[in-house]
This record gives C-alpha cells, structure tokens and sequence, in this order.
C-alpha cells in the first residue's frame, strides 16, 4: 500500500488534524474542494457592515470631546480595522489556495503552503475576536459601575466574608489602575452588614457584571474551636454607573422619572450618634412605584446630598433590572435550553482549606486563594466567564434571528 493511500486511510479515522495539516502531508496533487479562510457567521458580518454608518455618526458628534462616546468610537474604529484585515487575510488565502494546488510550479506551490501556514491562524485568530466584539453589545457596557454587597447566611462570617469580598474589588481596581470611591458601608468589628463601591472609570461595568450574585466561601472562621469547616454567603450586586450622583446630577436624574413614579420620603438618620445623627431629617428614602424598588441613602450629612446619591442608585437598579429582563427574554427564544444561573443561585465557591475557587457558571477553577482575594487573580477567573458567556450569547443572538423567521 502506497504512502498516500496508508495516510488517507489514518486521516479517514482521525479528526482531529486542521486541512492545512492535511494540505501539508497529501502535497500539491490532493485536490480540495473547500477554503480555508475562516469564516464569520453570516449575521456577524452584516453586522459589522452597519458599524462602518455608526462610525460616521460618530465622528459627527465628537466635535466635541465626550469621554464615553469616545470609547464607544474607538470601539468601533478598531473593529472595522479587524474586520478589513480579515477580508485582506481571505483573499489571500483563497488566491494563495490556487497556487498551492498548481501542479506545474512544486516551488511556487510549496512557497504558497508555507504563506498559508502562516495566515490560516491569523485568519482564526481574527474571527475568533470579532465574532466575540460583533455579538449584540451588552447595555451600558461603557458606564462605570457601583458594587452592592451583602451579607448572606452564616451570621458573623458571612459579614466578615462580605468584608474580604469589598477588599478584593478594592484591590482588583487597584491592579488595573482604576478610580473608586467607598460610598457607603456599615460594619463593625471587621463584620460588614452592607457596601457600595463606586468606580467611575468608563468600561467597568462591562469587566464586573459578571461579579453579580451570590459568593459562597467555606472555610474555619476565626472563632471556631474544633476546626470545622463552616459556609456562608454574601451577595454581590453589580450596576451601570448612569449618574455621578452629586447634587449637579440631581436635577437630570429626578426627570428621568414621570411625576409620581418615585415616591421620596424624609427621616432622621441613624447611627452611631454624633453632631448630625437624628438632629434633622436628612436620611432620604425612594419608592419606585411600579416596581417597588426602594433605595435608602443616609451617609451624607445634608439632605440633598443623600437625596442625589439615592436617584443615582436607584437609576442604577432599574437599568440592571431592565438588561436582566431583556437576557431572560433571549434565553426564552432558545430552543436548546442550557442550564443558567441568575442573581439568586450560587456563581462560585471559595474554599479556603482547598486552596480553591471555582465558578459553577463556567466550571474554571482557580487555585490560588490568596492571589484572588487580593485581587491580582481575580481577573483570570473573570477572563474564563467572559469566554463562556460569549458561546451563551452567540447561541442567544442566533435563536433571536430565528424567532423572527
């Protein structure tokens, strides 16, 4: 049995070789009858057609500058780069794919499998990235963001845990250079019964969306006498910052709402005492009436300013609860339903005595305990939810354009 022959045989009960690899040991005189330029899906590529119009919109509002729809050009100037470089990659392949199969030159053809090799992963490495940067974008991923975060079950731990939690975002911004500010946090004795972290750099939200949910740590806590293991909880809340929430936003923030769509109630501060505690009406709580959202503000002294940091917040709410809202109604479209997990179950584990952390949404486990918590590791375990959302949305976006078949 010729050499061909025993090598099509083995490549007829093996898959896991690349056609170029194929292209590579059959030679010049096997003949194809496909490309091997990569491809995108067909809805990605109208896609990032329309993005060239929305360019030019775009530059005619930036006359002057505006930091977010900077953000948003320069998003989309760097897509339309990638997506011109690859239709220069494809019809280099495809002119290249000729050649190669030429019989009449061994040289020119051999010079053309060796370009190939090159381009092929280029061309796989450029569709793998604009097939993530053309899926529907997600709302609000260009805002800052504002972290909630609470104690769940465990009593005393999962305070002490929900502390750990804020540090490790305090952290985490520290790493990659971003401004925060600690807006409000009630705790004791190194317990924290509730946190907002605020972080105003453009983009945060789109990096941290993926923290909301409920963190579920086991390990000793510092009081225990035998060495059990206990479990506790806290829960993370992450929101688009849509307002700076200061008394100059006030006024914008208040006519987003109809008239009497927000209830707005006036109360004495409580606390731990002092000059401006329970001395005048200063604490300001917000009903959102056709929802029931309520947001409470009491850690400035002056009313207004509470009153302008609850409508940032509540703004801040509704918009989550609108995106959450439109993602259960994609997920509803699917007819290949996968399992999910929303804001009431369990995103991730950290277990201490194992040295282990791991995300139950994407089954990535990271076992560095100490790197996560500080903040320096936290990235990677955000990097492995990125790349699995990206297939649940691919699979969200072609269900939706089905549905509408």
């Amino acid at each position: 049995m010729g050499s061909k022959k025993i090598l099509l045989q083995w490549l007829a009960t093996s898959s896991h070789h690349k056609p170029h690899m194929i292209r590579r040991h059959l030679g010049i005189q096997f003949k194809r009858f496909y490309s091997l330029a990569p491809q995108l899906h067909p809805l990605l590529v109208s896609r990032a057609q329309t993005l060239v119009q929305d360019k030019k919109e775009l530059e005619s509002k930036l006359e002057t500058y505006d930091a977010e729809l900077q953000l948003k050009f320069d998003k989309i100037t760097d897509i339309i780069d990638r997506y011109d470089r690859l239709n220069t990659v494809q019809s280099e392949i495809n002119e290249l794919e000729q050649i190669a199969q030429d019989p009449s030159d061994e040289e020119l053809a051999n010079e053309a499998n060796k370009e190939l090799d090159k381009l092929v992963p280029e061309a796989e490495s450029l569709v793998e990235n604009l097939t993530n940067k053309l899926l529907p974008p997600i709302k609000h991923a260009e805002r800052g963001c504002i972290l909630e975060l609470r104690p769940g079950v465990g009593g005393s731990e999962a305070g002490l845990f929900t502390a750990d939690l804020m540090n490790m975002y305090i952290g985490f911004a520290s790493v990659n250079g971003w401004k925060y500010k600690v807006e409000g946090k009630s705790s004791g004795a190194g317990v924290v019964n509730e946190a907002i972290l605020s972080i105003d750099t453009p983009g945060t939200y789109d990096i941290l969306r993926h923290e909301s949910g409920v963190h579920r740590v086991q390990r000793v806590p510092q009081t225990e006498t035998k060495g059990r293991v206990h479990t506790s909880t806290a829960a993370v809340v992450v929101l688009p910052k849509l307002s700076e929430g200061n008394e100059a936003s006030l006024k914008e923030d208040e006519r987003q709402f109809k008239p009497g769509e927000v209830r707005i109630d006036t109360m004495r501060a409580g606390g731990k005492g002092g000059q401006h505690v329970n001395t005048t009406d200063s604490a300001v709580r917000l009903v959102h009436i056709p929802t029931g959202v309520t947001v409470i503000q009491q850690d400035e002294r002056s009313q207004p300013q509470n009153k302008a940091k609850a409508f940032a917040v509540l703004r801040a709410r509704l918009a989550e609860l609108e995106r959450v809202e439109e993602v259960a109604k994609q997920k509803a479209m699917r007819t290949d339903q996968v399992t999910t997990t929303d804001r009431g179950d369990k995103i991730r584990t950290y277990n201490y005595p194992q040295n282990r952390i791991t995300d139950h949404r994407c089954g990535f486990s990271l076992h560095d305990v100490p790197g996560c918590m500080n903040g320096t590791k936290l990235g990677e375990l955000i990097s492995q939810v990125e790349s699995w959302e990206f297939k649940e949305r691919m699979q969200d976006m072609i269900a939706v354009e089905a549905a509408k078949k």
